[in-house]
């Protein structure tokens, strides 16, 4: 059976990062006819020693020769790193080297080699590694120079101590990111708890305009005005009574006129005990006093009580 008989699907360029983890150790060595016979294939060479992806369980360096690719296969790009910093952290952590001693030859070779198959598949995101590149570039190259101590009898700063700081800063940084993404967070742990509750709906009648309201009570007033009264006397009256009155007048009617709750006859006092009165029972709801449209006539009628 040929490899491309083994391959599950089509694939389309290379995969950047481990599939399932890097694999450690060298790949098989090429046979000595590999070594005479030009390589005619142009896949990109094995970074770092990590395979493109597994096949039946076994690690797979190098797509076969013979595997079709159909013009429309799917392409999928995984990129496992953030970032250059995360790439270099990620060559320095695998191979167990020291942070603080990296081995700059080492390390510049593998990463040169990842950039280098990422600037083939993506020009954009390369861009992003290519100063980091320079970077290593450089202090591999002033650590081949010979150290020259300072003025003051010091020894020079290591070329990598930049380097090394800003490696530090970002793990650290990236191990706090991981441990707030362990908390738990609404909408991908848990859901906030959300209860409808349906309002009652009770029925609504047109407001009374204050204006309009002034102005009947001026005319009950100006009418109430109008009548002489010659006996001097001072009676007492209770605003209680008088809603018991006014309650009693409205159940023995649907609606009653504003101004046929007051008995002007009697004269002011009772007229105004009156009103305060009608007031009182629109503070505790019993009544409802309505008005159908501006200058319209106002009408008194009890409250409605629902069941």
């Amino acid at each position: 059976m040929s490899h491309a008989d083994e391959v599950h699907g089509p694939v389309h360029g290379p995969v950047h990062g481990p599939i399932h983890g890097p694999v450690h150790g060298p790949a098989p060595a090429p046979s000595d006819t590999a070594l005479s016979t030009p390589a005619t294939d142009s896949t990109p060479d094995t970074v770092d020693g990590v395979a493109f992806a597994r096949l039946y369980g076994e690690p797979l360096f190098k797509l076969p020769n013979d595997l079709y690719i159909p013009p429309d296969a799917l392409e999928v790009f995984l990129e496992t790193f953030e970032g250059p910093l995360d790439l270099l952290l990620y060559l320095i952590r695998k191979q167990n080297f020291n942070v603080l001693d990296i081995p700059m030859a080492d390390v510049t070779v593998q990463y040169l080699g990842y950039v280098e198959q990422l600037r083939k598949t993506n020009l954009e995101l390369a861009s992003e590694y290519l100063l980091m590149a320079a970077m290593l570039i450089e202090i591999k190259s002033r650590m081949l120079l010979p150290v020259k101590k300072a003025d003051t009898g010091e020894e020079a700063e290591d070329p990598r101590a930049e380097l090394v700081r800003r490696l530090l800063e970002y793990e650290q940084m990236k191990l706090a990111a991981q441990r707030i993404d362990q908390l738990p967070q609404l909408g991908r742990d848990f859901l906030r708890a959300e209860v409808y509750i349906e309002q009652s709906v009770a029925p609504r009648f047109p407001d009374v305009n204050s204006d309009d309201l002034r102005a009947a009570w001026a005319d009950v007033i100006k009418r109430a005005k109008l009548v002489q009264h010659h006996k001097i006397s001072r009676e007492e009256l209770s605003v209680r009574e008088h809603m018991s009155l006014i309650l009693r007048q409205l159940q023995n009617a649907r609606f009653i006129e504003f101004s046929d709750l007051f008995d002007t006859s009697r004269g002011v006092p009772v007229v105004i005990v009156n009103f305060i009165a009608v007031l009182e029972l629109c503070r505790e709801s019993l009544v409802e006093i309505t008005q159908a449209e501006p200058f319209a006539p106002i009408y008194v009628r009890l409250a409605y009580l629902p069941a």
